[in-house]
């Protein structure tokens, strides 16, 4: 088949797909705004006209809308390139938040649309509202939070399928459309992601850690409020006061990835910083920023216990990858973690708020490292079982790409 990916930022959630497909003999392209590439996989480049000077501003629940438009018109005169060149895709595979695919049936009536519905926004019940510490949702916010979903809402009418990678993302789209999605993890390579008892890291300041040590591991792309930041960091001083040989390694920026920054500027880290001045030992707390994924690998080998903490949004690949290479992961009590960590099982849950608990947990799971093997072990299981690109994501998306065929 001739497959045709769409994503601003490719390969994005298509790492592993869009090369495995490649390597299976189909006919493989790509259209992106950014030049990353995948191998095996034939890059489009497209770019995005921003409005003319001058030109009036569109309502400010619609501002979101028109970046997704220009997108969308971009993609569409790429696509419309494309098949003057004779290029016609029998599969396109696009993430429909961006609004890229919003005219893919305009310019190919006849090719197949799947859609990753990663997720679909919601004024209650969901990520927004959530945190009342940083969240005053006003009837105005809801309006705009609402046209955030126009998109999503013609991918939904015009795609022929829909993936989404957990249950609790299937159950977040609108009841009457949900028969055309499948459930599909975007799936990790548990084969590279897998425990090492040899493994060790060095840290900045010299410091060696290895495999067996009481290493606590947090990680996000950016250190926020969106994932459970600020309630990890309170839990700290509690946690480093019961677990005195116990080291803490911190991966992430100080940007933003979701939510907003800080009201008095700066960065979360700043900001949680200076309101427990005076009450972390900062030689046993280590920020490392972002590392190269390798790095990134070490620590969770290392690692005895990780958190992972999230408002109810799209679960980030670390929490699995940190199941898959043997830690004991404490998470939060929120949707999709529940789907995927059983307490006692393969992992343990507190409830996202609770800073006196996650202390609690995480100490407890540091000083019985050596006695929870059985729970770290079924922790891989789960992520082999369930989530593998190879075993389980690969073969699902292959008979679903099959079932499309012309």
């Amino acid at each position: 088949m001739k497959i045709l990916f769409i994503h601003q930022n490719f390969p994005g959630q298509f790492r592993q797909l869009a090369p495995a497909l490649a390597a299976a003999g189909h006919q493989v392209h790509a259209l992106a705004i950014a030049d990353h590439g995948a191998p095996g996989v034939v890059l489009h480049r497209y770019s995005v006209n921003a409005p003319a000077p001058g030109e009036a501003g569109p309502h400010p629940w619609l501002r979101d809308a028109q970046s997704k438009v220009l997108r969308g018109q971009a993609a569409m005169q790429a696509m419309a390139a494309l098949d003057a060149q004779g290029f016609v895709p029998d599969l396109v595979v696009a993430n429909p938040g961006w609004g890229e695919a919003l005219c893919v049936k305009d310019v190919w009536p006849n090719t197949r649309l799947l859609c990753l519905m990663e997720f679909f926004y919601a004024a209650h019940g969901l990520d927004t509202g959530f945190d009342p510490e940083f969240t005053n949702t006003s009837l105005d916010d809801r309006g705009r939070l609402r046209l955030k979903n126009l998109a999503l809402l013609e991918a939904l009418l015009s795609m022929d399928a829909g993936v989404t990678p957990t249950q609790w993302q299937h159950d977040c789209l609108p009841a009457h459309m949900r028969s055309k999605v499948s459930v599909i993890f975007d799936g990790i390579d548990t084969d590279a992601v897998r425990p090492d008892p040899g493994a060790s890291i060095r840290l900045g300041s010299g410091l060696t850690l290895r495999a067996g040590d009481p290493v606590l591991s947090f990680v996000s792309r950016n250190l926020e409020p969106y994932r459970g930041f600020h309630v990890f960091m309170r839990a700290l001083p509690e946690l480093l006061a019961r677990s005195p040989e116990a080291h803490v390694v911190i991966v992430g920026g100080d940007g933003v990835s979701y939510g907003a920054a800080p009201a008095g500027g700066g960065s979360w880290r700043g900001q949680l910083l200076a309101e427990l001045r005076g009450r972390l030992d900062m030689s046993r707390l280590h920020f490392v920023g972002r590392v190269p994924y390798r790095d990134y690998l070490r620590l969770l080998q290392v690692a005895a216990v990780h958190c992972y903490l999230t408002y109810p949004f799209v679960l980030s690949w670390s929490c699995i990858e940190a199941m898959s290479a043997g830690c004991h992961v404490v998470g939060s009590r929120t949707g999709p973690v529940t789907e995927f960590i059983e307490p006692g099982c393969n992992g343990s849950l507190v409830d996202f708020f609770d800073t006196a608990a996650l202390a609690d947990a995480l100490a407890q799971g540091l000083a019985q490292r050596t006695s929870l093997q059985a729970l770290r072990r079924r922790a891989r299981d789960t992520a082999i079982e369930r989530c593998d690109f190879r075993r389980v994501a690969l073969p699902a998306y292959q008979s679903l790409i099959a079932s499309l065929a012309p």
